[in-house]
């Protein structure tokens, strides 16, 4: 759809964001702190009316909003829901929200929804379907997307792309921008046994239009190696922040997000892991 990758931002500032949960909602509006933006799920907010719908237009006057969505399966076989591109759409048109984004995974068969996002394998028929599937998405919303890498537990033997090299290559072919989860890589680089620096210093930093940042679960294999989970459901952890400070480094700033999206904390905590987000990003301008 689009022929060039200029501000892959959007309207996002390079400042940190949260990912809004409604029981934050008073506290945002007492003391939002040093927080820019917000993130929603896009599938919380398909409805007609209700109370969501409300507290999102309160914020949206307020804040710019990302939409993350996590229903699409942009990598199934299938063929997208149109249903739910079009709710979608519906609730774009009349947020205009700064960002839409989705994941490089898959996570329906057939009629069957499964509630998680699926990896995929790296090759040429992946790549050809994933970036189909794109552009029908960019095409029928009428905006730029962004795609974002995903968490992993392992690998296809079928897989001949690099995960990042891949990613690259659906930027180029389809114009959208890169979602990169930083908490995503180190999570897959420890579960696979690879590095996370060397695959950060092969991701296509001028395509990233957002950074997230999230907890993960440290549990360990059946031979007793680390297993990562990445389950947003704690304090960013030390490596991922160093990571985190090392990508700032080399693309100046940038949208930076902190999910926490179960066990939810009270709004102080998310306030202060936005406050080192600030500070992050702070160095990066200097």
């Amino acid at each position: 759809m689009r022929d060039s990758l200029d501000n892959p931002a959007g309207d996002l500032p390079c400042r940190p964001g949260i990912g809004y949960k409604p029981q934050h909602f008073q506290a945002i509006r007492e003391d939002a702190g040093a927080v820019e933006w917000f993130e929603i799920h896009a599938e919380n907010y398909m409805g007609d009316g209700g109370r969501p719908l409300a507290q999102l237009r309160y914020l949206a006057e307020r804040f710019p909003i990302s939409v993350h969505g996590v229903g699409l399966s942009i990598g199934g076989e299938g063929p997208l829901d149109r249903d739910h591109l079009s709710r979608l759409k519906h609730l774009l048109d009349w947020l205009q929200p700064a960002s839409f984004s989705e994941h490089l995974a898959w996570s329906s068969h057939d009629s069957a929804f499964l509630n998680d996002l699926l990896p995929l394998p790296y090759n040429a028929a992946t790549l050809a379907r994933v970036v189909d599937h794109v552009d029908q998405v960019q095409t029928t919303l009428g905006r730029r997307m962004l795609l974002e890498n995903p968490s992993t537990y392992l690998a296809f033997a079928e897989s001949d792309w690099p995960e990042a090299d891949f990613l690259a290559e659906i930027a180029r072919r389809s114009g959208c921008g890169l979602l990169l989860d930083i908490n995503n890589v180190f999570v897959s680089a420890t579960n696979q046994q690879t590095d996370a620096a060397e695959y950060l210093a092969a991701f296509p930093l001028g395509t990233v239009g957002e950074i997230h940042l999230g907890g993960h679960d440290v549990q360990a294999d059946e031979t007793g190696a680390p297993l990562l989970i990445d389950s947003h459901a704690a304090l960013v952890a030390d490596p991922v922040w160093a990571l985190a400070a090392s990508v700032l480094a080399l693309s100046g700033p940038l949208p930076m997000l902190i999910e926490w999206d179960n066990d939810v904390p009270d709004w102080p905590v998310l306030k202060a892991e936005a406050a080192r987000a600030a500070a992050l990003l702070e160095t990066a301008q200097t």
